[in-house]
C-alpha cells in the first residue's frame, strides 16, 4: 500500500488506478463495520457506496490530522449511523434500547489476563467444551452474528473494529472519537455478553 501523503496525492488528482487500489484493500472491511451498524447486507453495501462517494466528493478537503483510513472509516460510521436511524424511525418505542445504551452484561475481570501477562485484556481461558466437528462451523458462524447483533451499537461498533477487523485501540479511539477508557469500557462488555452467548452454545451442545 502507497504511503498517505502519495495516496491522497493521487487520489486529488483523480487517479483511478490509486481508488481501485483502496476500493480494494478496504471495502470488505467497511462492509463488515457497515453491517454492525445497519438493518441488512444491502443496506450495508449502500452505506459503503455512499461512503465512497462522500471520499471522492471530499478528497480535497482532507486535513491529514488523522490517517487516510481512519478518516475513511469516519465517513462509514457517520453515513452508516444516518441510516441506521432512517432504518430505526418503523422500530416501535417498545424495542427501543435502554436509557443507558452501553450498560449490559459483563463478567468478572478475573477471567481477563491482567497486565503483567502476556495478552493483557484477552481471555484467560477458551471455554470448557468446544464442539469439534466441521459441520457445527456454520452454526457457531450465526450464533457469533446473532450475539453481535444483540448488542448495544457503540459495543457492536468497538468489538466489530477490535475483534473482527483487529484494529488497534487507538485506531478505534480515533475513528469513533471516544476515549481509550470508555473504549476499553466498551470492549469488555461486548467480549463478556459474547462470550456468555457463545458459552451457553458450547455447553448446550456437550
Amino acid at each position: 500500500m502507497l504511503a498517505d501523503d502519495e495516496l491522497v496525492a493521487r487520489l486529488r488528482e483523480r487517479d483511478e488506478s490509486a481508488f481501485v487500489l483502496i476500493l480494494d484493500e478496504w471495502s470488505a472491511g467497511m462492509l463488515r463495520l457497515a453491517r454492525s451498524l445497519v438493518s441488512t447486507r444491502e443496506s450495508a453495501a449502500e452505506v459503503v457506496q455512499d461512503t465512497w462517494l462522500a471520499v471522492i466528493e471530499n478528497i480535497d478537503r482532507f486535513e491529514g490530522r488523522a490517517a487516510l483510513k481512519t478518516w475513511v472509516y469516519r465517513i462509514l460510521v457517520n453515513t452508516a449511523r444516518r441510516r441506521a436511524a432512517r432504518e430505526a424511525r418503523a422500530v416501535p418505542m417498545s424495542a427501543l434500547a435502554p436509557s443507558d445504551p452501553d450498560d449490559g452484561p459483563t463478567v468478572d475481570p478475573d477471567r481477563f489476563q491482567g497486565p503483567d501477562e502476556p495478552y493483557p485484556g484477552h481471555w484467560r481461558a477458551l471455554p470448557s467444551t468446544w464442539p469439534e466437528h466441521r459441520a457445527v462451523a456454520g452454526e457457531l458462524r450465526s450464533r457469533l452474528e446473532q450475539a453481535l447483533a444483540e448488542l448495544p451499537e457503540r459495543q457492536r461498533v468497538v468489538i466489530t473494529l477490535r475483534d473482527v477487523a483487529g484494529y488497534p485501540a487507538d485506531e478505534v479511539c480515533a475513528i469513533l472519537d471516544i476515549s481509550a477508557a470508555n473504549q476499553r469500557v466498551l470492549l469488555h462488555r461486548a467480549r463478556g455478553y459474547v462470550r456468555g452467548r457463545l458459552e451457553a452454545y458450547f455447553d448446550d451442545r456437550a
